[in-house]
């Protein structure tokens, strides 16, 4: 695949014998017992990993997880994380007991040709998310290669992330990076239409900059989750308990009143099911002009479903972003796990999911591999979308 600003891929940089840094994310979940719940950023890597160990690369990776704040909390130790890559890769992983220092030095320039090191958490050290330029030409002095293969993270200007790949000479981007620019790049240029774009979540405020976006690129938006009842209020209905931004329903208003202009039809609620709290053992669809006092729209109804449904059928260009209720909890679940068996029924499309709960929805419903891409990065895919340029991509450019 051709990458904008002349970066290159893994596939085209000499590591043979040289020391490669990977910046990976491995900011996994953990179980009480400090056991990794979910290895699926760890798996998604796996191809840069295995490549760079196939060409007898010596390999330095590098991830955060968690946020210690710039101090060593061994709770957020990358342990059970070395321990899980190494089942994974079937050879050991050597962990450093700091993200730099003598011993970290010790340990990377020990390997030898196809081993693999990974540092203690880089958010150990404070400099890490201060892009702080000494730590990143230290980092930068640990290998020959600079390789950024975690997307999710591409939208932080951190040391490890944007600052030492300007003292290394060979960089480019891993698997996981490059198909993550590849794709996105393609919802920012011509594309095939009708386009879409399914946005839900819990807040106006977390998306209306990429609403704002969206709408000079898009033919349709269905909005879904809380973030509706912002919209449905300022259409002048009555919500009830319903979370609403009281705040916000100038910008809703706003919004409203472009997409109108610009021709770009707006999907809101018809029906949404409600319950007097979030721990209630199920919930009922009603009218979005009917709900009952006391109670609060948790889910998108079954009518709008259906609508929303054949938007996503009759899409030629999808991108989904947040979820449709409280996807969570199974009795507020079905809208959010219909769109997901929407966009995987949708053969004709060009369908990603912007990562987040969304992408857990999908890989929830069995359908991660029936959609074009699932995003590794929600909040990346969501700048990367509007247009704005990633410091962890820019990074890479030679061009």
């Amino acid at each position: 695949m051709a990458l904008p600003y002349g970066i290159k891929h893994v596939s085209e940089l000499p590591v043979e014998g040289k020391r490669v840094f990977v910046r990976v994310d491995f900011n996994v979940p953990l179980t009480k017992d400090k056991r990794v719940s979910d290895d699926t950023r760890i798996r998604a890597t796996l191809p840069t990993i295995k490549h760079l160990i196939e060409r007898d690369a010596r390999i330095v990776l590098g991830s955060h997880l968690g946020r210690p704040d710039g101090q060593h909390k061994p709770e957020y130790s990358l342990e059970p994380v070395a321990a899980r890559l190494a089942e994974l890769l079937d050879q050991e992983v050597f962990l450093t007991d700091e993200p730099v220092g003598d011993g970290a030095r010790k340990v990377v320039g020990d390997l030898r040709d196809g081993q693999v090191a990974l540092l203690e958490n880089l958010r150990f050290n404070p400099g890490e998310e201060e892009n702080d330029e000494q730590l990143a030409r230290t980092l930068a002095s640990y290998c020959d290669v600079y390789i950024n293969d975690a997307f999710g993270t591409a939208h932080r200007a951190h040391a490890s992330t944007a600052g030492m790949a300007a003292f290394v000479a060979d960089k480019g981007a891993g698997f996981v990076m490059a198909k993550e620019i590849d794709v996105l790049s393609k919802l920012l240029g011509d594309v095939e239409r009708p386009y879409l774009a399914v946005v839900g979540g819990a807040k106006v405020s977390d998306k209306i900059e990429v609403l704002d976006a969206l709408l000079g690129r898009v033919n349709a938006i269905a909005i879904g989750g809380a973030m509706a009842n912002t919209f449905l209020k300022a259409q002048g209905k009555e919500l009830q308990k319903s979370r609403v931004e009281e705040d916000k329903l100038p910008v809703a208003r706003n919004f409203l009143r472009k997409a109108g202009e610009r021709g770009v039809t707006v999907h809101l609620p018809v029906d949404v099911v409600v319950a007097p709290s979030l721990d209630a053992a199920e919930g009922r669809a009603v009218s979005i002009d009917h709900i009952p006092p006391g109670e609060m729209a948790l889910d998108i109804g079954a009518r709008t479903i259906e609508a929303y449904r054949k938007a996503v059928k009759e899409a030629r260009t999808i991108f989904w972003n947040g979820p449709m209720g409280v996807f969570e909890k199974p009795q507020f679940a079905a809208g959010t796990v219909a769109i997901a068996n929407a966009m995987a029924e949708n053969k004709l499309a060009l369908t990603v999911v912007g990562g987040g709960d969304s992408a857990a929805a999908v890989a929830q419903a069995g359908v991660a591999d029936k959609v074009t891409h699932v995003s590794t990065g929600g909040g990346a895919s969501l700048e990367f979308i509007q247009g704005v340029e990633l410091p962890g991509i820019k990074a890479l450019a030679t061009s």
